[in-house]
């Protein structure tokens, strides 16, 4: 016997539709017999103020004839987004007024010493771009969009140019707060034939002074140290008078992986501590801190005799006359030949806020401090970053300094010799 189903209906559901009998003598409609369709008189969807400004402005036919002058009803936004909490500029502070009706604010340009033209116009900026897209290579000029970078592709002249190679892929697996390189925590496995590439080209575009980086690699057992140190062995070998400046990180505190780096081969080892102590937390990565950073330059300053060490400081980001004076003195007790100082720039909405823009005048202020505190270089300036200019400012100031030293070294012990000769 079939069991009863019991017919369940939801409480809050709409009354069901009587249904329609047929009687014996009621007719029946034909498929093609469809009653005229009636036109809709109101539309399910809530009209919006989007909307509503979308189907009053231009059609697509006067979108395409060309521009229109410019409406009274509609701001463009801008596409300024840093708005620093302080400016110590002696000139007027340049505003401007962005945003639809209604929904206006007030927005800081950035100062004239910051603005750079694009970059493109340069033969040899775009040589290196094409090369670089050939062979697979990456920048940190590129990825960290550096304004310098037509400047420095480009140089005085074809052996001055600085070119900043980024090894070990595009993409970090640290997060810090002012760099705008991909991060994730799996990126792709390193390319066995980079150090080969890179040492080609390289060697191909003929440059004076070349700066290697890398992103963080805290997936790799060694931090990436064994395929840095390749790579500088090969340019040496395809390039021997290129002079080579490695710009390394961390590696986790791993002072035995700085130490492959400083021997092998390069001229200037370099690593930023980009900030004061004070503001470390809040502005590199939680892997990273202040105290890491000056072993790893003092072990890369012990690595290898003469070998000269480098590192860089952002200004603007909140830090005090007291932090930076501190942050000097304990460079130096790490024996740091080389410090540069450059402004922090937002490079999007979601990285850190400048919180002032410094003036060229406290930059020089600066760079004379870190002379007198007994630095062997400083480079500082608004558009100053760790490899800006880096072949020049090392050719001038650091190898011929050297040099005049080697050479009063090398005559006193001449004299010493031939004093000794004549005694005997």
């Amino acid at each position: 016997m079939a069991s009863k189903v019991t017919k369940i209906r939801c409480l809050y559901a709409p009354p069901l539709a009587p249904r329609p009998y047929l009687l014996g003598n009621s007719s029946r409609a034909f498929a093609t017999e469809a009653s005229p369709p009636q036109s809709a008189t109101h539309s399910d969807r809530r009209s919006t103020t989007f909307n509503d400004r979308l189907n009053s402005g231009p059609s697509l036919d006067e979108f395409i004839s060309g521009p229109a002058p410019p409406s009274s009803e509609f701001t463009p936004p801008s596409t300024d987004f840093l708005a620093p909490t302080k400016s110590t500029s002696n000139s007027p502070t340049r505003t401007a007024t962005v945003g639809p009706p209604g929904r206006k604010r007030e927005v800081t340009r950035l100062p004239s010493w910051l603005q750079t033209p694009i970059p493109g116009a340069n033969p040899a900026y775009k040589k290196i771009k094409s090369d670089l897209r050939g062979l697979n290579l990456h920048t940190v000029c590129e990825e960290a969009r550096c304004p310098n970078i037509s400047d420095c592709w480009g140089g005085s002249d074809k052996s001055a140019a600085t070119a900043t190679i980024m090894l070990m892929g595009d993409t970090c697996t640290r997060g810090c707060r002012f760099c705008s390189v991909k991060t994730s925590r799996a990126p792709p496995p390193l390319d066995p034939h980079e150090p080969e590439h890179t040492a080609e080209a390289l060697k191909r575009w003929g440059l004076g002074y070349v700066v290697l980086t890398s992103v963080d690699r805290d997936d790799l057992a060694d931090g990436g140290a064994a395929h840095f140190a390749e790579t500088i062995m090969k340019i040496k070998t395809k390039a021997p008078a290129m002079l080579v400046e490695a710009l390394t990180g961390d590696y986790a505190g791993d002072l035995d992986m700085v130490q492959m780096v400083a021997r092998s081969g390069l001229d200037v080892y370099a690593h930023n501590v980009e900030t004061v102590e004070d503001l470390t937390p809040m502005v590199r990565d939680r892997r990273a801190n202040f105290r890491q950073s000056l072993r790893v330059l003092q072990r890369a300053k012990e690595s290898k005799e003469g070998l000269i060490t480098k590192t860089s400081i952002m200004l603007g980001l909140g830090e005090s006359e007291e932090q930076l004076w501190e942050t000097l003195k304990e460079l130096r007790k790490v024996d740091v030949d080389v410090v540069t100082f450059g402004q922090y720039m937002q490079p999007t909405k979601r990285h850190m806020k400048v919180h002032e823009y410094v003036t060229p005048e406290n930059f020089e202020v600066w760079r004379q401090r870190a002379l007198d505190m007994g630095f062997l270089y400083c480079a500082s300036g608004p558009l100053v970053r760790s490899s800006y200019k880096a072949g020049e400012a090392f050719i001038e100031n650091v190898i011929k300094k050297r040099a005049r030293k080697n050479q009063v070294a090398m005559a006193d012990t001449a004299r010493e010799t031939s004093s000794t000769h004549v005694y005997e």
